[in-house]
């Protein structure tokens, strides 16, 4: 089994995860987000749920952790939710892929999660794995990144650069792995691993 890293020319890059017809938990849209924090403050006339210190939210399969979370909601029930990290952390989440042995991770300084769209959306120093049957299988890299649950397709952007650099931006990292047929081992990706810190399926 090869593995291969392309540098991508472009500045957007659509991928639909896997090639194949699964999708992610349709269920987690619709589920109610429970929340923990050190803090929390609520103001109903706005509707907006703040929170901070050490937060940890789920919605189904759906988990996210950051050091601080705001939650608005409109008149028909749906969640907006922004995530920020400390200094020189990282926000994370992680979402079970319905039917297969596999999650969609990522972390990135800053993320929003729209329950309308079942979107996340990173945005600096972004990164998201898919991991299967506990492995690293794909990485992908760059400035901002948008994952859509429903559809399961990937944007990624590239990170913009110093404005007189050629370009105007670096291109998107990524370590794509074939698909394997089932009775083939899972095999980690040598290359973009990240730092012992944020090592796939832990903690960042």
């Amino acid at each position: 089994m090869k593995f291969f890293t392309p540098f991508f020319t472009a500045a957007l890059l659509a991928l639909v995860m896997g090639g194949h017809a699964a999708h992610a938990e349709k269920a987690d849209r619709d589920k109610p987000m429970q929340v923990e924090a050190d803090r929390m403050q609520h103001d109903e006339g706005k509707r907006l749920t703040q929170l901070s210190g050490n937060v940890h939210a789920t919605k189904g399969t759906l988990v996210m952790r950051a050091a601080r979370m705001d939650v608005q909601q409109d008149d028909k029930g749906q969640q907006q939710a922004r995530f920020w990290a400390e200094a020189g952390q990282r926000v994370f989440f992680r979402q079970k892929r319905e039917g297969l042995d596999e999650f969609v991770e990522g972390e990135a300084s800053q993320a929003e999660y729209d329950s309308r769209l079942d979107a996340m959306t990173l945005s600096g120093n972004a990164e998201v794995r898919v991991l299967r049957e506990g492995r690293l299988a794909d990485q992908m890299q760059g400035q901002r990144i948008v994952y859509n649950n429903s559809t399961e397709i990937l944007t990624i952007d590239g990170k913009p650069q110093d404005s007189g650099a050629a370009g105007g931006r670096q291109r998107v990292r990524a370590v794509l792995a074939p698909k394997a047929a089932s009775s083939a081992p899972a095999v980690s990706a040598p290359a973009l691993r990240p730092s012992p810190s944020l090592a796939p399926g832990g903690k960042p």
